[in-house]
């Protein structure tokens, strides 16, 4: 999956597919997070904190998996 770096602290690129939304944090790890809307990837992306919307909107409600 293509991915484009953002501004964090934790994480380090984002990318999304099909309702796949795949992160890369700074220390490397890669997740894929399922079944995520388009419309919360475009809220993630405008979040004025990505960080902070990835744990308060993304980690709590949706399966992932490291890749």
């Amino acid at each position: 999956m293509r991915r484009r770096a953002v501004e964090s602290s934790s994480v380090r690129s984002v990318g999304w597919s099909d309702g796949t939304l795949e992160l890369e944090y700074v220390n490397g790890y890669v997740y894929q997070y399922l079944d995520v809307p388009q419309p919360t990837f475009a809220a993630l992306m405008a979040a004025s904190s990505i960080g902070a919307y990835v744990n308060e909107h993304i980690k709590p409600y949706y399966d992932f998996r490291e890749i």
